[in-house]
């Protein structure tokens, strides 16, 4: 089961979820889904999902999942991980009105460049490939060991200073 989540922010992500279904129509993805889609106007054809969850179903739909599909938000990213799940990060964007700015962008890169997730590109455009490099078993992801909640403060912080 894929577990796609993009919080409770009032911010649309309408493009991610038409993506998903483009994905289930062309055949790339065929497992059961299920998405929290947030304040999204945009309803999924494909897959089943719900405006907001608790936090006991958030913490189920991760345990089920094989794999998670999350925006760029530390702590979902480290639910996910700390849960030993293969992770795809997408990015919302401030030129699609997905949040108020780009800051998801250094979040997702760092967790992307130290191995631990795969990051599809800004325009989602390669996010069929995430998911084959996952199902083909060469995702080349890292296990993510370090569960101490600084760590990624961290992370993030030496990722901003050495590449922006």
């Amino acid at each position: 089961m894929i577990f796609v989540t993009v919080g409770s922010r009032n911010y649309q992500f309408d493009r991610l979820f038409k993506k998903l279904d483009e994905l289930y129509d062309n055949r790339v993805l065929t497992e059961t889904m299920f998405a929290q889609i947030g304040t999204s106007k945009y309803r999924p054809r494909n897959y089943k999902y719900k405006d907001f969850i608790t936090p006991e179903e958030f913490s189920r739909y991760i345990n089920d999942a094989s794999i998670v599909v999350s925006h760029g938000a530390s702590g979902s990213i480290m639910k996910a991980l700390n849960a030993d799940k293969k992770v795809i990060v997408v990015t919302r964007l401030a030129k699609y009105d997905e949040h108020i700015n780009d800051h998801q962008i250094q979040n997702n890169e760092a967790f992307s460049s130290n191995g631990y997730v795969l990051m599809a590109d800004l325009e989602l455009n390669d996010l069929g490939d995430c998911f084959r490099k996952i199902y083909e078993g060469c995702d080349g992801l890292k296990k993510w060991e370090n569960k101490d909640p600084q760590s990624i403060i961290r992370m993030i912080d030496h990722f901003i200073q050495n590449n922006w």
